[in-house]
């Protein structure tokens, strides 16, 4: 029986714009719809998600990069009936032992070009990028980034397939922090992407391509052939 390619919303990370999923966005057309969600306008996670909400369709999946995957737990928080499933790669499951103001943040000002894992071969992209977006839509997505309320309350409402990933190299969100958000999840599907930062779609977009081909198949995001990484929860 040949599946209807499902919807798939696209969030890119703080600073980030559609570049950053291009080469998924190339390779799944095949399974998918995929579409860039608006992160640039709002300054809280509320108003990002409803924005994304608004001009969503009425059911599909979302796959989001660090602040992406913030306001993808915010939209399962606001409407879980419309999501299909959920991939979040470098995204934590709190902002404890983090900086609560842009003062204090010190180099993570610059995220994601704070990342000293970043790939040499995509820095130049990503300083193009940040440029493209430009520093008023980075002050707006830092303040909501910054002043996110605790997200347990989405945590516990996701209740879809979910995949979970993140760089081995990533000093942003580190590993330990992703797998911790995969432990609350029922059933997520943790995956650690070898020599990669901060930016998988565009570090590892091969591999990225293949997680999200299997997750939007069956919903596991363990292709066959790569090593998933799986711990489920007790």
């Amino acid at each position: 029986m040949i599946r209807k390619p499902l919807p798939l919303v696209l969030l890119p990370a703080m600073g980030c714009d559609g570049q950053l999923w291009a080469r998924q966005v190339l390779d799944l057309g095949d399974i998918a719809h995929p579409e860039l969600g608006d992160l640039t306008v709002d300054d809280t996670l509320a108003a990002m998600a409803a924005r994304v909400l608004a001009h969503a369709p009425p059911r599909f999946a979302v796959a989001g990069v660090s602040l992406g995957g913030y306001v993808a737990l915010e939209m399962i928080r606001q409407a879980p009936e419309r999501i299909d499933r959920l991939a979040l790669f470098a995204t934590r499951a709190t902002m404890q032992l983090r900086p609560r103001t842009v003062g204090e943040q010190g180099l993570l000002a610059t995220a994601p070009l704070a990342d000293p894992a970043l790939s040499a071969n995509i820095s130049g992209p990503v300083q193009a990028m940040a440029e493209r977006v430009g520093a008023a839509v980075f002050e707006r997505q830092q303040r909501a980034l910054l002043a996110r309320p605790d997200i347990a309350p989405a945590i516990d409402a996701v209740a879809v397939p979910t995949l979970v990933a993140v760089g081995d190299r990533d000093r942003i969100c580190l590993p330990d922090d992703a797998r911790a958000l995969a432990d609350r999840i029922t059933d997520a599907r943790f995956h650690m992407l070898h020599s990669c930062g901060h930016l998988a779609p565009m570090e590892r977009p091969g591999e990225v391509t293949m997680l999200l081909r299997a997750w939007l198949q069956d919903g596991t995001g363990a292709p066959r052939g790569v090593s998933s990484g799986v711990r489920r929860p007790r």
